[in-house]
């Protein structure tokens, strides 16, 4: 165990550290990246995403497989359609920290190649 501000925090067995990286290993293709961008605002048909997305039918169904099995998304369906969403917005949250992350970072690199 180590303390972290103040908190007893227990260190991640090796099988919780196998379920994260296989998490991150989803979320490191910038198709899946955009899948989820796209579902922000809630639920959409599998049509819908292939618009909005401008990948073919075949392939955006791919990502999604791989999305619904890592538990990003969730999906249901109606008639002939499936809907998908976002099984959990966190996922958003921490796309957000790494862009304004990496931000940060190339505005710094700027400054330095600037002179500012």
């Amino acid at each position: 165990m180590t303390r972290t501000h103040g908190r007893t925090k227990r260190e991640p067995t090796s099988d919780l550290l196998e379920l994260v990286a296989g998490r991150f290993r989803a979320l490191a293709e910038p198709t899946r990246l955009a899948i989820l961008h796209a579902l922000a605002d809630g639920e959409r048909t599998v049509t819908e995403l292939v618009e909005t997305t401008a990948l073919g039918q075949g392939n955006l169904s791919k990502h999604l497989q791989q999305l619904h099995t890592c538990g990003f998304v969730n999906r249901r369906r109606e008639g002939l359609f499936v809907y998908y969403s976002l099984a959990d917005k966190d996922v958003l949250e921490l796309c957000e920290i790494m862009c304004n992350r990496l931000e940060h970072d190339i505005e710094g690199s700027r400054k330095i190649v600037v002179g500012r």
